[in-house]
């Protein structure tokens, strides 16, 4: 038998106990048809990674952890939450400690244990020394897990509220919006979820291409451990406007940027959606007081992009800023101003003519004076089959629904609440081109923290965002964060025997 004959086997057999699905014989007599469409089956398995939340003494950290009910999951599973090791890079903390210099008390147990799908999970920290994290999910607890961490600082540099859902570990990220001028303090943190050393190359570009710098080439991230680098050590130059691109040489890793501000406050700066030609922009708060507009290309040509804002009426073209020009391998800023002008709106870009790779973000300020805060929206992928936001809380929550081609039909389920409550359900249309800021259904007796899931359930393509507002009233303080597929079922193909495979 030939060798290519018996790889085939190999394979066909692998890939029917990975899926523990295959056809493997059809009725006597009879021709096989078109073969049957492929079946989405929910994921056996789910890594969470989380970013160290605050190096201030002033920090409130809450967790909230969440799996979605998932049909065919199974009923067995687990998933827990274990401290990443803080690696020899890790950078001095506003209080002047080293990351293995913290406290070992906090290190010694993680802030939120998961519970069972449909039931939102919460812990709490507070301070500067809780540690990155990470998380494995399996069985019937693996399919859309999510844990969010919400920071809340009450005074410094970072001020107010910053919010990440933490990530699953990848090879390769983009942050467009980033920043290494006066008054920014900007941080990547870099999480290994495996038992072998990761390494990974950290490239920054300003408006002029590339900056000159090599200590971010080759950094080393350790087993199960954490590295966060300052930016501004790794290029001597001030930029407004940079993007940070994350390349794994060898493992894998979960990576965010952390942006903090003297005057504007700060968030977490998550990884845009991958370089595309059409990119959307969920979820611009309405009462946004300035929005600034960062692209990048990686690629060698120019791109040229149409700009829109997907408001409640329709689709509309900012005065004075209906394309932008972004050059080839340079970052571009944008002022946009208060876009919205008290509207729901999201940013929907478009090429004016040949398709070319982009990736953007958009910074976003609230409030006026000393009472400013800032987040971060960067471009994001469809909801698709569902995505959920872990963290809501009774009146600080506002859910963004933007479907910028086709209308579509969705559903949002609220879920028991984390002390209690009943689940409550409500679907929406959302036209054509538009963006509605929806009132999201709260679970009937509501006790503590809750978790919304999104499903699209007809129609085109549906971006979301959740904005969630801060307890301090004299700061406009708030946290966005994008909604893209949970990923918590994957397309499996049906497989058919063909004995056509086995003749020489």
């Amino acid at each position: 038998m030939k060798r290519t004959t018996l790889s085939l086997i190999a394979c066909t057999a692998a890939l029917a106990a990975v899926t523990g699905f295959a056809a493997v014989a059809t009725p006597d007599g009879a021709e096989s048809g078109p073969a049957a469409p492929a079946a989405r089956l929910p994921v056996e398995r789910t890594s969470l990674l989380c970013p160290a939340p605050s190096s201030s003494d002033l920090a409130e950290t809450q967790y909230t952890s969440f799996t979605p009910v998932t049909k065919g999951a199974e009923e067995k599973g687990e998933a827990a939450l274990t401290v990443a090791a803080p690696g020899d890079a890790a950078e001095d903390g506003e209080d002047g400690k080293k990351g293995d210099e913290k406290s070992d008390d906090k290190a010694a147990k993680p802030p939120v244990e998961p519970e069972k799908p449909g039931t939102p999970a919460t812990g709490k920290t507070s301070g500067s020394g809780t540690p990155a994290l990470i998380g494995t999910a399996d069985g019937g607890r693996a399919p859309g897990w999510t844990v969010q961490q919400t920071t809340e600082v009450a005074a410094g540099t970072g001020r107010g509220l910053q919010g990440v859902n933490c990530s699953a570990p990848d090879t390769e990220f983009w942050f467009p919006g980033a920043s290494t001028a006066a008054g920014r303090t900007d941080y990547v943190h870099l999480t290994n979820p495996d038992d072998s050393a990761a390494v990974v190359d950290i490239e920054l570009y300003g408006k002029d291409g590339a900056l000159e710098s090599t200590v971010g080439e080759g950094v080393t991230v350790p087993p199960h451990g954490t590295e966060s680098l300052l930016l501004s050590t790794l290029a001597e130059a001030k930029e407004a406007d940079l993007t940070v691109h994350v390349g794994v040489r060898s493992g894998r890793v979960g990576a965010a940027v952390q942006a903090l501000d003297d005057k504007t406050g700060g968030d977490w700066l998550t990884a845009a959606a991958d370089p595309a030609a059409d990119l959307v922009l969920p979820g611009i708060p309405k009462d946004a007081t300035a929005v600034r507009l960062v692209l990048f290309t990686p690629g060698g040509t120019d791109a040229d992009m149409k700009v829109r804002l997907a408001s409640p009426s329709g689709l509309i073209t900012p005065a004075g800023h209906e394309t932008v020009h972004v050059k080839a391998g340079m970052t571009t800023g944008v002022d946009l101003g208060a876009v919205t002008r008290g509207e729901a709106g999201s940013l929907v870009l478009t090429p004016t003519d040949g398709a070319v790779p982009v990736v953007a973000a958009v910074r976003v300020v609230r409030g006026k004076g000393g009472e400013q805060e800032s987040a971060f929206i960067p471009a994001s992928d469809p909801v698709g089959a569902r995505a959920t936001a872990a963290d809501n809380r009774a009146k600080s929550t506002t859910l963004a629904l933007t479907a910028a081609g086709e209308g579509a039909e969705v559903r949002v389920t609220a879920s028991a609440g984390s002390e209690g409550g009943t689940p409550a359900t409500k679907t929406y249309t959302v036209k054509a081109g538009t963006t509605q800021n929806v009132e999201a259904p709260v679970p009937a007796g509501l006790k503590g923290g809750y978790a919304l899931t999104v499903e699209t359930v007809s129609g085109g393509p549906v971006h979301a965002s959740r904005t969630l507002t801060g307890s301090d009233d004299d700061v406009a303080s708030f946290t966005v964060q994008t909604l893209p597929d949970d990923r918590g079922t994957v397309s499996v193909p049906n497989a058919e025997e063909d004995l056509s495979v086995l003749q020489d």
